[in-house]
């Protein structure tokens, strides 16, 4: 019985509440990924190749969920951005190798380290999310 009451809980739940629960676990995650790798940030990424990451982002479709600017989307459920990502390297590799929820995973013989490390690259080269004040049409 209890089970049927968190499911019928769940439905009633509105689908944004979803989204931010869903954002904020796939924050926490990261963090987590990201604190087992002590001294694993962005600057100890292997150095990647940021146009042919652009290239592999493409190409395997990670912009379907993820955005063609890495700016996050919502095509099977709510896929954070990635742009700019503060996700060290090791979480990023660690979430493509074992990702949560509905992306599909990618091992080393499917996209090595280093097509992972330069589509790191490529979303690092991107512009990060914008402050509500740098956005003209806010502040009208």
């Amino acid at each position: 019985m209890s089970s049927l009451i968190r499911v019928e809980e769940a439905r009633s739940v509105p689908r944004f509440e979803r989204a931010v629960a869903f954002t904020v676990t796939f924050a926490l995650a990261a963090f987590c990924a990201g604190a087992m790798t002590i001294g694993a940030r962005a600057q100890d990424a292997p150095p990647g190749d940021a146009v042919n990451g652009k290239r592999l982002y493409l190409n395997d479709n990670c912009f379907t969920c993820h955005g063609r600017a890495g700016q996050g989307g919502a095509y099977n459920g709510p896929a954070p951005a990635l742009a700019k990502t503060a996700m060290p390297f090791e979480g990023f590799l660690g979430q493509i190798r074992n990702p949560s929820n509905d992306m599909p995973a990618y091992a080393a013989q499917v996209m090595s380290d280093q097509a992972v490390a330069d589509i790191y690259a490529y979303m690092q080269s991107l512009p990060g999310p914008q402050q509500a004040k740098d956005i003209a049409i806010l502040n009208d």
